[in-house]
Parts: C-alpha cells; sequence; structure tokens
C-alpha cells in the first residue's frame, strides 16, 4: 500500500505508525470508523492434501480437522515448549492461510519448508498480498482475496477460550471481551483503492500505534514484541486460544502438559497503568522492579486514548502481585499499579494422588 501520498501520514520501515492524532485513529478504529493497514503483518500459505493434517503434528493447535471460515491461531514449539513462531490461522476449504509478524515470516516459512518432508504440502511466502485490519463492520468495506470462492478474513478469537484451551486470567470482566478484531488479507490492487479512498476522504485509516494500543489494552500477546528466546505459552495467557491440551503430539507438548497440570510457569504477564505525569513512554526490554529488586521487563507499552500510558510486562512468578512497581526507562523512573494477568498459582490444574506417610513402627 502506498501511504505516501495520504495527508498526515506518519511511517517507517513497519508501515503507518499515524495519521498525526493516534487518540482519534485509536478511537474511530475501536468504533468500527476506520481501517488499519497492518505492514507489520505478512502472510504465508500452505496448500495442499495434507496441509491440516501436517500443521496439526507440528503446532500446538488442534487443526486437523479445521472447517473453512473458522478462526483460529497456533504456535510452533521448540523442544522445551519455548515460543519459537505463531500465526494466526484460516482455511478456506483448499488453501491454509497464516498471518504472522513481518519479522517472523522468512523465519517461519524455511522453518516449515524443512519439516515437509515426503507430505502433499506446498508453503509459500506471499509478498504480494497485504494485510488490513478493524472491526468487523469496517472490515466490511474491504475486498479481500478468495481464490477458492471464500474471502479470506481471520477473526480473533481472543480472549474467549478456545476448544480444547485453558485460561489463566481470573479477572471477572477481562478487558478484551469487547475487542472487535478482523485482519482481511488483500492484493495490491485493493490495498491501492483503500489507499486512494483515503487520499479522497472517503475512507478513515488508523495506523500501527492505534492498533497496537489496542492490542495492549486487551492484554493480548504477540510473539515479535511480547515473547522472548525463552517464553512459554503459559506465561502469556496464551493457552486460551493457540494451545489445545488435549490433542496428539507435537513437539514441546511435553512441558506445556507438564507446566500445566504439575508446575507452574516460571513468570507470569502483568499489565501496567503508567504514571503519565512526565509522559514517559517504556521501551521494549525496560526493567520492571519491585522495590529495588529487579523482577521483570516491559514486553509492549502504548499510549491508550482512555488509559493513558500502558504497558505488559513479564515479571518472576514469585514477584509481590499487591505492591506497586516502577519501570527504568532512559528518561528516568515511572511508577507503575499492576494489574495480575497470569496468576503465581497458575497450573499445577492436576490431582495427583499422594500414598499417605507411614509412621515409624518402634
Amino acid at each position: 500500500m502506498d501511504i505516501a501520498a495520504i495527508p498526515g501520514a506518519v511511517s517507517d520501515e513497519r508501515g503507518l505508525r499515524h495519521l498525526g492524532n493516534p487518540f482519534a485513529e485509536q478511537r474511530s478504529l475501536a468504533a468500527g470508523g476506520a481501517l488499519a493497514p497492518l505492514g507489520d503483518r505478512r502472510v504465508v500459505t500452505v496448500a495442499g492434501e495434507d496441509r491440516l493434517s501436517w500443521l496439526d503434528s507440528l503446532s500446538s493447535q488442534a487443526v486437523a480437522h479445521l472447517p473453512a471460515g473458522v478462526s483460529t491461531e497456533l504456535l510452533i514449539l521448540d523442544p522445551q515448549g519455548h515460543v519459537e513462531h505463531a500465526a494466526s490461522v484460516v482455511d478456506d476449504g483448499a488453501t491454509t492461510w497464516l498471518i504472522v509478524d513481518a519479522a517472523d515470516a522468512a523465519g517461519l516459512a524455511s522453518w516449515l519448508q524443512r519439516m515437509r518432508f515426503r507430505l502433499r504440502v506446498e508453503i509459500a511466502e506471499r509478498p504480494d498480498l497485504e494485510v488490513v485490519g478493524g472491526t468487523a463492520a469496517a472490515i466490511a468495506a474491504v475486498t479481500p482475496v478468495a481464490p477458492a470462492g471464500m474471502p479470506v478474513l481471520w477473526r480473533d478469537p481472543w480472549p474467549e477460550v478456545s476448544p480444547g484451551g485453558h485460561a489463566y486470567a481470573t479477572v471477572a470482566a477481562h478487558p478484551g471481551a469487547e475487542r472487535d478484531w478482523v485482519e482481511a488479507v488483500v492484493d495490491a490492487e485493493e490495498a491501492a483503492r483503500v489507499a486512494d479512498a483515503a487520499v479522497s476522504g472517503a475512507v478513515t485509516l488508523a495506523g500501527l500505534d492505534a492498533a497496537e494500543a489496542l492490542r495492549v489494552a486487551a492484554w493480548r500477546p504477540r510473539v515479535g514484541v511480547d515473547a522472548d528466546e525463552r517464553v512459554l505459552p503459559h506465561e502469556l495467557d496464551w493457552l486460551r486460544t493457540a494451545v489445545h491440551l488435549s490433542k496428539g503430539c507435537y513437539r514441546g507438548q511435553e512441558t506445556v502438559a507438564k507446566v500445566h497440570n504439575l508446575g507452574h510457569p516460571p513468570r507470569r504477564l502483568v499489565a501496567l497503568q503508567l504514571d503519565g505525569s512526565d509522559s514517559i513512554l517504556p521501551a521494549r526490554g525496560d526493567a520492571v522492579r519491585a522495590g529495588e529488586t529487579v523482577i521483570g521487563a516491559v514486553t509492549s507499552a502504548a499510549w491508550h486514548f482512555e488509559d493513558g500510558p500502558i504497558a505488559l510486562a513479564l515479571v518472576k512468578r514469585t514477584a509481590p502481585a499487591d505492591v506497586d512497581l516502577v519501570v527504568d526507562t532512559e528518561q528516568g523512573a515511572v511508577a507503575a499499579a499492576q494489574q495480575v494477568v497470569v496468576p503465581a498459582d497458575a497450573g499445577a490444574t492436576a490431582s495427583v494422588p499422594r500414598l499417605p506417610r507411614l509412621s515409624r513402627r518402634t
């Protein structure tokens, strides 16, 4: 999408960041009045008769019998259960469409190619395609690609608990419950039409900053920013939508089951409401402290149109949940009130029978 001609557009290597008023863009995006060109997303396709059963065998999600048009997501884990790749998934009856973070697309496609063996699957990166996001009402104005006769639309299942999933967050009202988010895969011609409509004023656009702020506010994890090389899906409450706990074997399954059934994730996700008096927004990786003790780091941060500066952070499981925290930034320390997303007692869901201790006879 050529965004250079769009009035007020500010962009970088990821795409359109904003158009001069990120707060207004957030409001419009959340209300269904704007579309967000997602230049930080890429498309990978998997075709062939074995595609769904093959992806099922490789990933954390049960997709072997995924109905056409039903949206889900999957994770590719390493043998120790750490998240390596993540993808939003929808199948059109002939092809499985994976929408992924731009920085992860080449790595995921390359890994899938190595896993083909003799199976009837064909993997392709699709740089000719783009992704546009928004509410279902806003996306209705977009014409997605539909090579098999079904529009390629991915509807984010977050934060509903998918079949086989499990929720760790125990809040009465999840902040993502009202989030309406759909991503459409479009070709270059449709992307150009949307850009032209934005120039003429017929379409309102929102930038990546607005889309990210709504994501962070919904506690929605994203592999490109919230995951590091040792993250487990449990730590981000990702068992909700990306893991099927009773499906067949896949790489990393043993760790997933062991942590969920018998142990606890070593870290936990928290949401931070930041002190905005100094207009400082933390960066990814900024240290989070409880008193003088560093307990974790920021993963995502954003300015929200209602909540002000907010962030997500991964902290030690044993970090106190009832104290305010401090984030160390380049501009100085920022006070932060924490809200527990993944509780310290997450996991250990299995009831393991224990033998009674026998008294020693004298």
